[in-house]
C-alpha cells in the first residue's frame, strides 16, 4: 500500500496514476472534498476519475470526517487484500492518509445530526459573530487558525468540541507500507498554485458555484468547506467583488499549502522525491524503493 502525498498542486494525480499504470495498482482518493458531487473544478477532480474508489460518494449535505474516511477505505482495502491487488492512496488531506497508515485509534465518525441542528439554528438567530466569539472563549488556538467569518469551519469547529461518541474500530490489512511525497521547490509550488486557480477559474469554477446554489447548496453545508467555494459564494451574494475574491482565494491557498509542508514534515516514514522535472522522473527515482512490493 503506497501513499502518494504531497502540497496542493504539486502532481500527486499524475504521479500517482502513473505509478498505478507501473503497479498494475487501485487507486483510493484521499482528500477530503473529492467525496462530494457536483465539486469538480474547484476539488481539482482527476479527469479519469473512474479509476478511484471513494470519489463522489456523499452529496453536499453530508457531514464527513477522518474517521468516516478511515471506514471506508479499510472497507475497500479488504476487498483488494483478498484480491491481492496493489493500493496507491492519493490525496492532499495529510490527516486522512496518516490515521488509515498508523492506525489512529481515537477517530470518530461525523457529528450528530442533532447537534449540527443545534448550532444551524444559533447561526441564524445569533449569527456568525456570537458563534466565532464562543469559539474564541472555548478554545483560543483552535479558534486563531480557522477564519471566524465561515460559518461552515466556525461550526465544524464547535462540533469537535461537542464530540461524545465513542471512538470507531478498524483493522487495515497488513499490506507493506510506504509513503512518498511529490516535492517541488517553494517557487515551483507557488507558480504552479496560481497557475492552477488560473486554470479552475478559466473551466468555470465560478459557473460550478451558482450552479450548486441553484441545487440548493448554502454556506451551512459541508462540502462547502472546501478552499474557495465559500469565498466565491459570498461573491455571488454581492459581498465581495470578483478580484478580491481571487485574491482571497490564492491567499488561502498559499497557506493552506504552508500548512500541508509543516504536516508534511511531521509525517513518519515519508519519503520526499523531487517533482522538479518531468513526472517520468519521479517515477524512476520512486521504483528502485518498491522492488519488494
Amino acid at each position: 500500500m503506497i501513499a502518494v502525498m504531497g502540497v496542493t498542486a504539486s502532481g500527486k494525480t499524475e504521479a500517482a496514476e502513473r505509478l498505478a499504470d507501473r503497479l498494475g495498482a487501485v487507486l483510493v482518493n484521499a482528500d477530503a472534498f473529492q467525496v462530494y458531487r457536483g465539486l469538480d473544478i474547484g476539488t481539482a477532480k482527476p479527469e479519469h476519475r473512474e479509476r478511484y474508489r471513494l470519489i463522489d460518494i456523499l452529496d453536499p449535505s453530508e457531514p464527513f470526517g477522518v474517521g468516516d474516511w478511515v471506514l471506508r477505505a479499510t472497507e475497500e482495502l479488504r476487498a483488494l487484500w483478498s484480491e491481492r491487488r496493489h493500493v496507491i492512496v492519493v490525496g492532499g488531506t495529510g490527516q486522512y492518509v496518516r490515521a488509515l497508515f498508523e492506525e489512529f485509534r481515537e477517530l470518530h465518525s461525523a457529528p450528530d445530526p442533532e447537534l449540527r441542528r443545534r448550532l444551524q439554528a444559533r447561526l441564524r438567530e445569533e449569527g456568525i459573530e456570537a458563534l466565532a466569539t464562543d469559539l474564541l472563549r472555548r478554545a483560543p488556538e483552535v479558534a486563531s487558525r480557522i477564519d471566524p467569518k465561515n460559518p461552515v469551519r466556525v461550526c465544524r469547529a464547535l462540533e469537535r468540541l461537542e464530540e461524545t461518541s465513542e471512538p470507531i474500530q478498524f483493522e487495515v490489512p497488513p499490506f507493506r507500507k510506504i509513503k512518498f511525497e511529490v516535492w517541488r521547490s517553494p517557487e515551483d509550488r507557488k507558480e504552479r498554485i496560481r497557475q492552477r486557480i488560473a486554470e479552475m477559474i478559466a473551466r468555470g469554477w465560478r459557473e460550478e458555484v451558482e450552479s450548486l446554489v441553484r441545487a440548493g447548496v448554502d454556506e451551512s453545508y459541508p462540502a462547502l468547506r472546501a478552499i474557495g467555494y465559500f469565498p466565491i459564494l459570498r461573491h455571488l451574494q454581492g459581498r465581495t467583488s470578483w478580484p478580491e475574491t481571487v485574491a482571497e482565494i490564492e491567499a488561502d491557498t498559499l497557506r493552506y499549502a504552508k500548512r500541508q509542508l509543516t504536516w508534511l514534515k511531521a509525517e513518519p516514514g515519508l519519503i520526499p522525491v523531487s517533482a522538479s522535472e518531468e513526472v517520468e522522473g519521479w517515477l524512476e527515482q520512486s521504483m528502485p524503493y518498491l522492488t519488494t512490493v
